[in-house]
C-alpha cells in the first residue's frame, strides 16, 4: 500500500514524495540524478559552504535542475531549521554527509530519514569505515542504508548489500568501483521500498558493533618491522588519504600504489631498499617486500616513484625509517 503523505503530480499522474537531499561531491550529485530519473520531487539540497567543498558537482545538478540550495556553515542552528521545515520533507535522504544533523531535522519527516554509510553496519562505524576495513586485512565490506537517530552510525538498517575488497583494492578502488555504484543503486531500492510502505527498520545488534576513529595521519606512519602484509594493507588502507608515511634522510614520504612481494627478504633489515625495478624501488619487511610505485615528498605533488629515485639519489641499501 502506497503512503499517504505524497501528493499527485498532475500532469504526470504519479505519486510523488518530497525529498530533501542533504550530500556532497560526485556521490551525492549522482544520487541526486537518480532521484531526479526516478520521479520524485526533490524540494531541497543541503551540501557544504563553497569555502569548505570548492568544487560541488552537486549543487551545480541542483543549480541546472532548479532545485533550491541550501549551505549552511552548522546544521545545527535555528535558522537552519526555520528555512528546512519550510520545504515540508516527507523524507530526507543523506548521502556522503561530514557533518552533523540535529535530531530536530532528522525526525522533521513524516517518513523519516535514510542514510548511506561504507560498511556493513555495525562493524566499522565512523567516518573512516573503508580505511579501517582494508588496514585490518578484511576481505569483504558493503553499504549500509539506515534509519540514523542521535548516536554515530547506530539506528535500525534499511538494506545492506555485500562488496569484496580484493587484494590490491585501494580506499580509493574500493570507493569508486564498488561501493559508490552499489550506493547509488540501494539508495534508490530504499526509497522504492518506503513509497510501498515496505521498508524494514532491522535493529543493529550492538555486541558486534565496531567503531573506529578518523584515521589521520598519526595512524598511518608505517613500521617496516612489521608483517609485509600489515605494511601492504596500511599502505593500501590510506591511499589516496591520508597516505601512509615513512622517512628518508629525516624527511617525511608518503607512499602510495605499492605491491606485496611474498618472498622473503633474507637478512636485510626493515625498511632498506633492496632493488630499484622498472616500476620503482622495493622496500624490505618482516616475511616479505613492498614495491613502491608512487610517493609524494614532502611540499610536493604525487609523483612515480622512479622520479623520486633520481630526485634524491635513491640506491639498493638505503634505509626508510621514523
Amino acid at each position: 500500500m502506497v503512503y499517504n503523505i505524497a501528493h499527485r503530480d498532475h500532469k504526470k499522474g504519479i505519486l510523488l514524495m518530497r525529498i530533501v537531499l542533504i550530500a556532497q561531491a560526485a556521490f551525492g550529485e549522482k544520487v541526486l540524478e537518480a532521484i531526479i530519473k526516478m520521479g520524485e520531487e526533490v524540494v531541497g539540497v543541503y551540501t557544504p559552504p563553497d569555502k569548505v567543498v570548492k568544487n560541488n558537482p552537486l549543487k551545480q545538478l541542483a543549480d541546472s535542475s532548479g532545485i533550491g540550495v541550501f549551505q549552511p556553515e552548522y546544521m545545527k542552528s535555528s535558522e537552519v531549521y526555520y528555512d528546512y521545515v519550510k520545504l515540508k520533507a516527507d523524507l530526507n535522504v543523506m548521502a556522503f554527509v561530514t557533518s552533523i544533523i540535529p535530531e530536530s531535522i532528522l525526525e522533521y519527516p513524516p517518513l523519516g530519514t535514510i542514510q548511506y554509510h561504507p560498511s556493513l553496519l555495525p562493524r566499522h562505524c565512523g567516518g573512516s569505515a573503508i580505511n579501517w576495513a582494508i588496514i585490518n586485512g578484511e576481505a569483504k565490506t558493503g553499504i549500509t542504508i539506515f534509519w540514523p537517530d542521535k548516536g554515530i552510525d547506530t539506528g535500525p538498517i534499511l538494506l545492506q548489500k555485500e562488496a569484496e575488497i580484493a587484494p590490491d583494492d585501494t580506499v580509493g578502488s574500493l570507493y569508486f568501483n564498488k561501493l559508490f555504484p552499489i550506493g547509488v543503486e540501494v539508495i534508490i531500492e530504499s526509497i522504492e521500498l518506503i513509497k510501498k510502505g515496505s521498508a524494514p527498520r532491522i535493529p543493529q545488534d550492538e555486541s558486534e558493533a565496531t567503531y573506529e576513529k578518523l584515521c589521520t595521519e598519526e595512524d598511518s606512519v608505517i613500521n617496516w618491522n612489521k608483517p609485509a602484509v600489515t605494511v601492504y594493507n596500511l599502505i593500501r588502507g590510506t591511499d589516496p588519504q591520508p597516505g601512509a608515511i615513512t622517512y628518508f634522510n629525516g624527511k617525511r614520504l608518503k607512499v602510495f600504489d605499492s605491491e606485496l612481494g611474498t618472498a622473503n627478504s633474507g637478512n636485510y633489515r626493515a625498511g632498506t631498499i633492496i632493488d630499484i625495478e622498472q616500476e620503482g624501488f622495493r622496500v624490505a619487511a618482516r616475511g616479505g617486500t613492498i614495491l613502491i610505485k608512487r610517493v609524494q615528498p614532502v611540499g610536493s605533488s604525487k609523483i612515480k616513484a622512479n622520479e623520486f629515485i633520481d630526485l634524491v639519489n635513491l640506491k639498493c641499501g638505503d634505509v626508510f625509517g621514523v
